[in-house]
């Protein structure tokens, strides 16, 4: 069985049947955040993103063939969403179960995943309108107050630093997404603009490496919050091909294959054969530990690459690579509760006992989308 169909296979007959029962909030509505390792519920607070996150999910699973009650679920995510919009158009990050605020501040990354998930909604056909509207009004509100004069986004008012180069990530993820499903220039000015923004402040032309947290002027912060996160060359990689393609920008592409060099030469174990947490600035390690997450976007790194080589060598060993970071995906599945996962594997490739997040399914099945599309057609599993 090739590696994308064993990941159809624990998607279908797993993870979805896990989530769609175990992880379904049906008395409070939304979505369960987290389960300890024997898997029971842990109670704790909603967040937007995460209601966001398993709108995707489940609408993905639906195209990629599953034949559980995605649609029925889509539709419950959509509900829980409503929950954290305010009548103005306000989104509220955080909530408790019953409803009640416990965040109203602004949060760019909530933004950003809720702007996804309205296109996932105005992609799949569920109200269309109202997630336009919404959607538009979202985007509004956040030009209007919280517009760095430069580009990009503030991350509150008055301003405040650090600011953050991964919900600019994730808005930029959201533009595409709304790009593909209904054509606009706000989208496509907005993606415009955060890309152009990676390519000349987060990105180190010097090193080809990508940092994440910078001053009121877009200059990467020195010292202890001068990090370098390989999950994120990897998934910034993945989305600047797009981009590039979309804009004919072989600038942007040619920073992608960079980015993917810096993540594979400094930010792969070779014992463990895993991407790391977190890189120094001058790319030592700061972080051993592998996350699911980065396996993920490291597979959907080398998709995007391949898709784009003439070169019939390259295509071979990208192929292999892919292979490699599928397996590696994998490994993290092997877990006592049928349908969870491991978030973290130790320097030894062991993993680390801790709760199985609810939003690493969104990482897991948008690696599996990408690497489905990009095969051409759904094997058999």
């Amino acid at each position: 069985m090739s590696e994308l169909s064993q990941l159809l296979h624990w998607l279908f007959h797993q993870a979805m049947p896990f989530w769609s029962t175990s992880g379904v909030d049906r008395e409070h509505g939304g979505f369960y955040e987290r389960f300890d390792p024997s898997g029971i519920v842990i109670s704790e607070p909603r967040r937007a993103r995460l209601v966001a996150r398993q709108i995707y999910a489940f609408a993905a699973a639906e195209r990629l063939g599953w034949e559980g009650p995605a649609r029925p679920i889509l539709r419950h995510g959509m509900s829980a969403l409503d929950r954290f919009f305010t009548p103005d158009g306000t989104l509220i990050a955080t909530r408790t179960s019953l409803g009640e605020t416990l965040n109203s501040g602004f949060d760019s990354y909530d933004h950003a995943f809720a702007l996804f998930a309205l296109a996932t909604c105005h992609a799949v056909g569920e109200q269309k309108e109202t997630a336009l509207l919404r959607a538009h009004r979202l985007l509004e509100i956040m030009r209007r107050d919280y517009a760095h004069p430069r580009a990009g986004f503030e991350e509150a008012s008055p301003p405040s630093i650090p600011l953050k180069a991964n919900p600019h990530m994730h808005l930029l993820e959201a533009c595409l997404a709304w790009s593909r499903t209904a054509p606009d220039e706000a989208w496509a000015g907005l993606a415009d603009e955060i890309a152009e923004l990676c390519l000349s402040a987060f990105i180190d032309p010097d090193t080809g490496a990508l940092y994440e947290y910078f001053d009121h002027e877009w200059r990467s912060i020195s010292g202890a919050m001068k990090v370098v996160e390989p999950g994120h060359q990897y998934e910034w990689a993945w989305l600047l091909i797009q981009w590039g393609l979309l804009r004919q920008r072989p600038d942007a592409v040619a920073a992608a294959r960079r980015l993917i060099t810096v993540a594979d030469g400094f930010g792969v174990d070779p014992s463990t054969g895993l991407a790391i947490n977190e890189l120094n600035a001058d790319l030592t390690v700061r972080d051993d530990r592998a996350r699911l997450w980065p396996q993920t976007e490291r597979l959907k790194a080398y998709v995007a690459l391949r898709g784009i080589t003439e070169d019939p060598d390259e295509h071979a060993r990208l192929t292999r690579k892919i292979a490699e970071a599928a397996r590696g995906m994998m490994k993290y599945f092997e877990h006592p509760v049928t349908g969870a996962w491991w978030e973290h594997m130790d320097r030894q490739g062991k993993p680390i006992v801790e709760p199985t997040r609810a939003s690493s399914l969104y990482h897991i099945v948008l690696a599996i989308e990408v690497f489905a599309e990009a095969e051409g057609s759904r094997p058999t599993i």
